[in-house]
């Protein structure tokens, strides 16, 4: 069935498309932060290993929103690894042999990246007839910004 929820079909075009790319970066920033919870070492192993898992747990929830979004609107969420790689403005961590303050870098490095992003996506979204999609953005590019935050702490 075709939703119908007062939104064109343009603008849905538009604002799908701007989640897609955003579902894509999580995707990679959740395996990236999951692969360094796994594989960080040093002295405070147990302080970056459990912070790591915070912030791959809170990404995780924040996919499932907006692959739920992509939906409200009508549209298939992509799903595949490929897809998301594809899609993705960020970089795979390949290397295992990183140390916990490059690991950190990285991930501020990363979700820098989706802000500066997710603030070019909101004025393109605020054209559109989608203010939810605005909102949802907004509050997005708001725990991206917490998560830097808390990057940032670590490396100071």
């Amino acid at each position: 069935m075709k939703t119908n929820i007062g939104i064109s079909e343009k603008d849905v075009k538009i604002t799908s498309g701007i989640l897609a790319t955003l579902l894509a970066d999580q995707h990679v920033l959740y395996v990236k932060t999951r692969n360094y919870h796994w594989n960080v070492e040093g002295e405070n192993f147990i302080q970056h290993h459990e912070f790591f898992e915070k912030q791959y747990t809170q990404l995780a929830e924040m996919i499932d929103e907006v692959a739920e979004r992509m939906r409200y609107l009508g549209v298939k969420a992509p799903g595949t690894m490929a897809e998301f790689i594809d899609a993705s403005q960020l970089v795979e961590a390949k290397d295992k042999k990183v140390n916990a303050k490059d690991m950190l870098s990285n991930l501020l490095a990363d979700h820098e990246t989706i802000i500066k992003a997710l603030r070019s996506d909101i004025e393109k979204c605020d054209e559109t007839s989608d203010a939810g999609t605005v909102d949802f953005l907004t509050a997005n590019m708001q725990a991206h910004e917490k998560m830097a935050w808390m990057l940032r702490a670590h490396l100071m």
